[in-house]
């Protein structure tokens, strides 16, 4: 059965018991219509399709009628009047050639799906998701996308969530299934354990190769996949939602730093190398998969506490030589196109 079947059953049998998601609909649409309705927080112009060149693609989050709209910045100069397109995403990822969004559908069930979009605006590939949205990206050849949901809870913060994550061609030519399917070690030792969760995907660049978070019994692992032999490989403990820099050398990944209660992550970098780790310079709760500016910098989002709804994009330098800065305000889920 392949994935995009079993979505299908899930999402069929999530319509009887989806009261909590409905629950969690009521309330992201409180905060959707309050910061949609308030002035505008940012200038910005319209526009169906990004404009040409090296630019930032990412979830606007400032308020007005463009609030939660994917929008684009030149990447010379991200403080630039942004220009804000007509499709809504919770989680958006994007490439020159291809985009990915990850959606909220709310009503009196409410929904969530997947769509990849090419370069055009025009909607090439759509499924439904089994849960709230959580993470995608596409691989550096625009040929494979990622993308991970909650099937139950609302974050990695929420004791006894269960994700899924699946692999397919952005063509939708190949449908690679559910990670959770693919071969689990440890050590050498075989997880087989019911409660395993994969979930954060990074690609290579040999359209073969990827990494990715796996959980059971209360452990996270940093995996190395194989699309072809599908099998999951750890190779580092304690890692999640890493991030493979341009150059192929490091992953970056928030790494837990408390120990018992609620989870508080940092920022962490692996060199593949020498397997030398170094926690980064911010001292906030970091939720997210950070995304390489380029291969001295990394982004990421961070929510206002004060603002319901509203984030801002830091940036840190990948060695930890100098702290956290904020990139970009009021926005979230950011790629870099080139």
């Amino acid at each position: 059965m392949s994935s995009r079947v079993r979505v299908w059953l899930v999402t069929a049998i999530g319509v009887v018991l989806l009261a909590g998601a409905a629950g969690y609909g009521i309330g992201a649409w409180a905060d959707h219509r309050d910061r949609a309705s308030a002035p505008s927080e940012a200038q910005s112009v319209t526009s169906d399709v990004h404009p040409a060149g090296a630019r930032v693609v990412f979830r606007n989050t400032a308020s007005g009628d463009g609030y939660g709209l994917v929008a684009s910045v030149p990447l010379s100069d991200p403080s630039a009047v942004r220009t804000v397109t007509g499709l809504a995403c919770d989680r958006v990822y994007a490439t020159a050639d291809v985009q990915s969004c990850l959606h909220t559908n709310r009503g009196v069930v409410t929904t969530f799906n997947a769509t990849v979009l090419d370069s055009s605006g025009r909607e090439t590939d759509s499924w439904p998701l089994a849960g709230v949205p959580s993470r995608t990206r596409i691989s550096t050849d625009s040929r494979l996308v990622a993308v991970t949901s909650f099937v139950t809870g609302e974050s990695y913060a929420t004791v006894g969530f269960a994700t899924m994550t699946t692999v397919s061609r952005t063509d939708g030519s190949m449908d690679y299934g559910n990670l959770e399917d693919f071969a689990l070690s440890v050590d050498g030792v075989p997880i087989t354990a019911a409660d395993r969760n994969i979930w954060g995907v990074t690609f290579d660049d040999d359209d073969n190769t990827f990494f990715a978070t796996a959980a059971s019994a209360n452990r996270t692992w940093l995996v190395r996949g194989d699309l072809t032999a599908r099998t999951l490989i750890a190779i580092r403990d304690t890692a999640e939602c890493p991030s493979l820099s341009p150059d192929g050398a490091r992953i970056a990944y928030k790494k837990r730093v408390s120990s018992g209660g609620a989870p508080t992550w940092s920022i962490a970098v692996l060199d593949l190398a020498t397997g030398t780790e170094t926690i980064l310079p911010e001292e906030r709760n970091v939720d997210d998969q950070v995304e390489w500016l380029d291969n001295d910098t990394l982004l990421y989002g961070l929510a206002r506490a004060d603002e319901a709804g509203d984030s801002d994009v830091w940036s840190v330098s990948a060695d930890g030589s100098t702290g956290p800065s904020v990139f970009l305000s009021h926005a979230w889920s950011p790629s870099i196109v080139r």
